[in-house]
């Protein structure tokens, strides 16, 4: 069982090999170099994190609108906050929940989703617990983070809907079980063990030849940690994102830029129909 989300935006693994001449932004050479390399890649996972749900109306953490610019992560996203102050975190979560229910996928969800079907991915392993890479169509879905699709009961482990939780926050602001528990999300927050999927992506990640991360700070560990274990064993590494990630120099392809762009000129140049996915 992993332990212990850590946000170590310093914590970087050392690579003095790594080559800097990289090639870094969205244009044809890069979306090319992409394109080439999952395309000649036999085992590759996708490792995807909140700007990819961004475009879905979902906003990220850490970005210019992030969450954590308006709301404090140690009241809403830790376990201790939860058990302080239970009712700061349901108002939170219920907006978040509301919001994710009518969120709908967008172009980068359905590009892992086709890149997927055509065998090009393993699957995707993602911190995002919005449900949109199932909706979308990908199969193999690793909920590192956990989801939003039910709640559990501290107390007793009954298992609740979500609606049934969005429902007694409205009436009550909070959730409790039959048994006076608190209910909780089943959803990872700082300081709680991981999912077990987390096990099953460190497997996977070790036989992987290919890693693409999208629209993640590979900040957050141990999660983070999943790109150093790929490039341990020689896997080559993509890195999508809108902003610098502490792994850029040792990625073989940095695709800096919108991420529903970057999905479209990559379909484009592997002939996916992102509006057929």
């Amino acid at each position: 069982m992993i332990f212990g989300l850590a946000f170590l935006g310093n914590q970087v693994a050392e690579n003095p090999g790594a080559d800097e001449t990289f090639a870094m932004g969205l244009g044809p050479g890069e979306i090319r170099m992409a394109a080439r390399l999952l395309r000649e890649a036999r085992y590759a996972w996708a490792l995807t994190g909140a700007g990819v749900s961004t475009a879905s109306g979902i906003p990220d953490f850490r970005g210019p609108q992030g969450l954590w610019r308006t709301h404090d992560p140690e009241e809403v996203s830790t376990i201790d906050g939860f058990h302080r102050n239970p009712q700061a975190f349901y108002s939170f979560w219920l907006w978040r929940f509301q919001n994710m229910r009518k969120a709908q996928p967008n172009p980068v969800h359905k590009l892992l989703a086709a890149l997927e079907a055509r065998g090009l991915l393993q699957g995707v392993i993602t911190q995002n617990i919005d449900g949109l890479h199932q909706r979308a169509g990908s199969r193999r879905v690793l909920e590192v983070h956990g989801h939003v699709r039910s709640a559990t009961c501290l107390s007793c482990g009954r298992k609740y809907s979500m609606e049934w939780v969005a429902g007694e926050v409205e009436r009550e602001g909070l959730a409790r079980c039959a048994c006076g528990g608190l209910v909780k999300p089943d959803v990872v927050l700082f300081g709680e063990p991981l999912t077990p999927d987390f096990e099953v992506a460190q497997r996977e990640v070790a036989k992987a030849d290919l890693l693409f991360v999208l629209g993640t700070s590979l900040t957050v560990w141990p999660v983070a940690g999943l790109v150093p274990l790929a490039l341990g064993h020689g896997a080559r590494l993509i890195i999508a994102n809108a902003e610098p990630t502490p792994y850029d120099l040792h990625s073989d392809v940095l695709l800096r830029g919108d991420l529903v762009v970057m999905s479209e000129l990559l379909a484009r140049v592997l002939e996916v129909d992102l509006a057929g996915s």
